[in-house]
């Protein structure tokens, strides 16, 4: 026994070693070397000590090596020790130490134990790589969705292809000119809006949607249907051509479809369409539904059987199948005329446009999407807008434009002479509207009666010496009765 204390007390250092060199301890030797060697496997001696119950003094539970200053630190240096070999040279014959400090053994044992505590890390990455790949498939499967719902015209653009030659120059290339046509078709889901007569279609609403080239302003001009204008000869349906004819403007779109009315709005503007889009009754409704609703104040109560409408008066939010038919009325509403109509189709748009802005639709991509799926359900456009991309860029341009430069107005009309349930232009007032459009100048617009006292007072200010001031003073924005998506109509 006296010799085996000698050995674990380990041998002085050295003094030929350079400093920081560890001699092999004997007790590692002679546990690999001496045939007497006690094997760590067999039954120790009695009075032995198990090293792993009861750690030498000064060794702490838990390090790979004992903390102990004197020799035997050194000794179970291991790694770097002389005759060490790849096991350390600590280790007896079946690879543990022959002392009681934890061994290099051990270690595998805590690198698993590490891992078995960290399975979540895996199951983590799993888990974030699978909601990766699921909403991938959810976007693109919406994406898809909306992609498929536009229908595109290509009958439309070959038919202008044909004509191109006579068709009007682009003047600015970076404004939009987009024809908006509200089809009256009473077929499919919108028959029960009224007879259907064999599928045939008229346009309701026509809005011509001028987009200035820095986009801070947006331009809609109506187009009366009973407006009296040069139809061209155009190619029907069954691929017969009609005879060109002086007539009312909705019967363009009856006679030739989307290419006639584009072909005859160029004519009689002056104004090249860049692109077109034609939305029909179901296709308006859902998209009000879509933002819950548009609010409006009514004066008069309405009872409009026609248009299957009955609103008290006062202040309220109109659904999809009520603003339907607060668009179409026209005999029980005011003077019964389409002017009026229009004008009030131009408060309602205006006012879907600011509920849009205002509510953060267009930026909130969880509202925005049922407005762009009711949208895309009743669109039919040229190939220039018939993809999800196309019609996303576009409303982005748009984004950004101030309300009260989202300007709607009636083209300069006025009853005609020869019928007055029809209208002819007023002349030179929309031929320098038109102009101002085709050339993206600006254009302002006021309500009625203040466009009216305007006049007024313009004609009473007006003095024959005053000409040749005027014509070095700067050219005035010319002004029409309109108004813009930034009015409230319950302050007008």
């Amino acid at each position: 026994m006296d010799a085996d204390v000698t050995d674990s007390a380990g041998t002085p250092a050295d003094p030929d070693l350079p400093a920081g060199d560890t001699p092999q301890g004997r007790s590692q030797g002679r546990s690999q070397e001496e045939p007497g060697a006690t094997d760590s496997k067999e039954e120790p001696e009695p009075g032995a000590t198990d090293p792993k119950e009861e750690p030498e003094p000064g060794a702490v539970p838990g390090n790979d090596a004992p903390q102990d200053s004197g020799d035997e630190g050194e000794a179970g240096a291991g790694e770097d020790s002389e005759g060490g070999g790849g096991d350390g040279g600590q280790h007896g014959s079946d690879g543990k130490s022959a002392v009681g400090a934890q061994t290099w053994a051990d270690h595998p044992k805590d690198g698993s134990a590490s891992r078995r505590k960290r399975p979540w890390l895996r199951w983590a990455a799993l888990g974030a790589s699978f909601l990766v790949m699921i909403s991938a498939g959810a976007g693109w499967w919406l994406y898809k969705k909306l992609d498929g719902n536009i229908t595109t015209d290509t009958s439309a653009a070959a038919e202008l292809k044909v004509y191109e030659k006579e068709r009007p120059t682009p003047v600015v290339m970076d404004a939009q000119n987009i024809l908006l046509i509200g089809s009256d078709s009473r077929s499919g889901d919108n028959r029960e809006y009224g007879r259907d007569d064999g599928g045939s279609q008229r346009s309701d609403t026509t809005i011509l949607l001028h987009l200035a080239a820095d986009r801070k302003s947006a331009t809609a001009v109506s187009l009366p249907r009973d407006l009296m204008v040069e139809v061209p000869k155009c190619r029907t349906g069954d691929d017969k051509e009609t005879r060109e004819q002086f007539t009312q403007f909705n019967s363009a779109f009856e006679l030739g479809g989307t290419a006639c009315t584009i072909r005859t709005v160029e004519r009689l503007t002056g104004i090249r369409i860049d692109h077109h889009m034609v939305v029909d009754f179901n296709g308006f409704k859902d998209m009000v539904d879509a933002v819950d609703g548009v609010e409006i104040c009514l004066k008069e109560p309405i009872d409009d059987k026609d248009a299957r409408l009955e609103l008290p008066a006062g202040r309220q939010t109109l659904n999809g199948e009520e603003a339907l038919g607060y668009v179409r009325a026209r005999k029980t509403l005011g003077d019964g005329s389409d002017t009026e109509r229009m004008e009030r189709q131009q408060k309602f748009l205006g006012a879907l446009v600011n509920k849009m802005q205002s509510n953060g639709v267009l930026l909130n991509p969880t509202r925005l999407y049922p407005v762009l799926d009711a949208a895309t359900k009743s669109l039919t456009t040229d190939p220039g807008l018939d993809s999800l991309r196309d019609l996303y860029d576009l409303v982005r341009s748009m984004r950004d434009v101030p309300t009260d430069q989202v300007q709607f107005l009636t083209v300069p009309r006025q009853p005609y002479r020869q019928n007055p349930n029809r209208d002819e232009l007023v002349e030179p007032d929309a031929s320098e509207l038109f102009n101002q459009l085709r050339e993206d100048k600006p254009v302002a617009v006021v309500p009625a009666d203040e466009l009216k006292e305007k006049e007024k007072g313009k004609a009473q200010d007006e003095k024959p010496d005053d000409a040749g001031s005027d014509s070095e003073s700067p050219t005035p924005t010319p002004t029409y009765s309109g108004s813009s998506a930034a009015d409230d109509l319950c302050e007008q």
